[in-house]
């Protein structure tokens, strides 16, 4: 063991080495700060092996590292392995007084901290989290009686009207990055090492330009545009922080942009406060759904070849890309649960298994909107007709097109079900099920 004693950062979903909250905070401690990541392997051992996400962390780390040995001689020590495991390990390396990180919301990640927390406790060791990927946390924005609020609408305003009453300040790390550990061969894991290999799908940068935010309620629900921010997998993995995203929406004075970022906080709460519902509806009612369930038809809906053009453009783009354009996830979701009557759970796990930006709480809380079973959620009678849905968003077909090449050719499959009775089945079924 290192007879110098050290506070261990445990990065997680923060990937960044400034305005992170907890970084800065064991940055300032009395002790230097001994940087630590660990590829999980309980959630690695679900992934595929060219997974672009371990792809995204394993590059940014590597950036992470290079900064701090060209800054400081330090680094960022990277494990994998069973959490518990590698703390077993470190602090049998090192001498560790407290070990400080960033809170995390899902269910495991909370079982994961409370047993890590635990073991710590028992060899004396501190264990300190700190608010870092949301303006306001669990239970920061309730209502007057305490109760979360279940619908978006007045849990936006008292968001806001928090958000006037606070002050939040960027935490700025670089001037305090000397504090990390003199140690730049700290170890370092390849992504064979962890049993992955590069994937040819890429998280793109980020786009906060003056433009990209000014523009926004205009070219959002237009998908052949393609000019959102793809903000979502850099908020995901912490690449960027929430405060200065919040910082640029508030001086761009669009309260549309704003209000995206709050309702991805609406989300978080509603699954801290209701963690079953990562796996159930939470109007309890709707697990009473006769789910059709054909395997079939599923495999056509994550193939893209569903004969309705514009499901499968989406999917297609999903498939390639590991990311959909929002308008198109809302008609996808409604297709799979409504016109094929399919339980929005297979769905949820699927996008789980693609998006580039998967987050539970976002995608759980969207999936059960458009099956009618969540919180805030669309009636379950408003079907979305996948036809009408061109003419609205994609009149000139540039987005079909672009993933569905053989679009209005012979070779392009015939539509898999007939929109008036799928309808009519699905409010029939659900109607049954409420009744």
């Amino acid at each position: 063991m290192s007879d110098k004693k050290v506070n261990i950062f445990w990065f997680r979903r923060d990937l960044r080495l400034d305005d992170n909250v907890g970084f800065y905070k064991a940055l300032n401690g009395k002790l230097p700060v001994l940087p630590v990541f660990i590829f999980d392997s309980e959630i690695l051992e679900q992934l595929p092996k060219d997974d672009a996400r371990v792809t995204f962390i394993h590059d940014s780390l590597q950036i992470m590292r290079k900064k701090l040995q060209e800054s400081c001689a330090s680094s960022i020590a990277i494990y994998h392995g069973k959490p518990l495991e590698v703390f077993k390990q470190i602090t049998k390396d090192f001498d560790v007084q407290n070990t400080i990180t960033n809170h995390d919301y899902e269910p495991y990640a909370l079982k994961r901290d409370q047993e890590i927390e635990s073991f710590l406790s028992e060899k004396n060791i501190g264990f300190y989290a700190y608010k870092d990927q949301v303006i306001f946390e669990k239970d920061e924005v309730v209502k007057e009686d305490g109760k979360p609020y279940l619908v978006y609408t007045p849990y936006m305003k008292k968001w806001k009207a928090r958000f006037k009453e606070h002050s939040f300040k960027v935490y700025e790390t670089e001037t305090f990055l000397k504090n990390c550990i003199e140690h730049s061969r700290l170890p370092n894991l390849s992504l064979s090492d962890i049993k992955f290999e590069r994937s040819k799908i890429k998280v793109l940068d980020y786009d906060l330009s003056k433009s990209t935010i000014k523009e926004y309620e205009k070219t959002r629900n237009f998908p052949a545009k393609d000019e959102t921010s793809r903000l979502s997998p850099h908020l995901r993995f912490g690449t960027v922080g929430i405060r200065q995203v919040v910082q640029k929406a508030i001086s761009e004075k669009n309260e549309t942009f704003w209000n995206e970022l709050i309702w991805r906080e609406f989300f978080m709460q509603i699954l801290w406060h209701f963690p079953e519902t990562q796996s159930r509806a939470f109007k309890k009612k709707y697990d009473r759904i006769e789910w059709c369930n054909d395997e079939a038809d599923f495999e056509k809906w994550k193939t893209g070849t569903t004969g309705y053009p514009l499901v499968d453009a989406g999917m297609r783009q999903l498939n390639e890309t590991g990311w959909m354009h929002n308008r198109v996830r809302m008609l996808v979701g409604s297709f799979l649960c409504k016109h094929l009557l399919i339980d929005w759970r297979w769905g949820e796990t699927y996008f789980a298994e693609k998006l580039l930006d998967y987050e539970m709480s976002s995608n759980v809380g969207n999936w059960q909107w458009v099956a009618g079973c969540g919180v805030d959620a669309a009636p379950y009678f408003r079907i979305f007709n996948p036809t009408t849905q061109i003419e609205k968003f994609d009149k000139e077909k540039t987005y079909i097109k672009k993933w569905v090449p053989e679009f209005e050719s012979a070779s392009y499959p015939q539509e898999m079900v007939n929109h008036k009775e799928a309808r009519e089945r699905a409010l029939s079924t659900y109607k049954d099920a409420l009744s």
